[in-house]
């Protein structure tokens, strides 16, 4: 797994390996960083369930200004910790090590925004919608931000009311969406 496209091209990921994860691949992301790259210039992102930070660290890679990189396990955390150190892009990055509840409800509190926020959850939750709601309902999306959900169902998203699908994708078992927050 590798940075595949902006200053840190080439560049090497640990943590591709940790149980649990399904890293995103290089000819996916290749994909969804073409959909998106006029989002990502001085965007504010969020990688949630981050795993070892692939999509954040690539849309820091491509010139987003700062991400935040949320995960609840800790060989997780240790492996966005090692990266972003390893690629000296400190600066431009904030770990936290919670549960997504309470992470969400902390951005919210503190009124931080995003440009774009990518999920990513782990298959077996059913959390989509929830996901969806609690973005919308705490307003932590700018606006125009976007949402980039990574599933493996071809499940509807029902609560989309409040969002416009831009894209909707399938790559081998797994699915790409892309969401723009409509205005409030």
């Amino acid at each position: 797994m590798r940075v595949i496209s902006g200053k840190l091209k080439g560049r090497v990921l640990k943590g591709y390996n940790i149980e649990g994860t399904r890293p995103t691949m290089d000819r996916v992301k290749e994909s969804l960083f073409a959909s998106i790259q006029d989002y990502v210039e001085d965007a504010v992102v969020l990688d949630l369930f981050a795993g070892s930070g692939n999509l954040g660290i690539e849309a820091i890679s491509n010139g987003a200004s700062i991400c935040y990189f949320v995960d609840y396990n800790k060989e997780c955390i240790k492996a966005i910790n090692d990266n972003i150190k390893l690629f000296n892009i400190e600066d431009d990055c904030k770990v936290f090590h919670k549960d997504y509840k309470n992470a969400l409800k902390a951005f919210k509190d503190n009124n931080i925004k995003f440009d774009i926020i990518f999920i990513d959850p782990p298959y077996k939750y059913n959390i989509k919608n929830e996901l969806l709601t609690i973005i919308y309902n705490s307003n932590l999306l700018n606006k125009n931000g976007i949402i980039v959900f990574e599933y493996q169902t071809d499940e509807e998203l029902e609560n989309t009311n409040n969002y416009e699908l831009l894209k909707n994708k399938k790559y081998g078992d797994k699915y790409i969406s892309i969401y723009r927050k409509l205005s409030k």
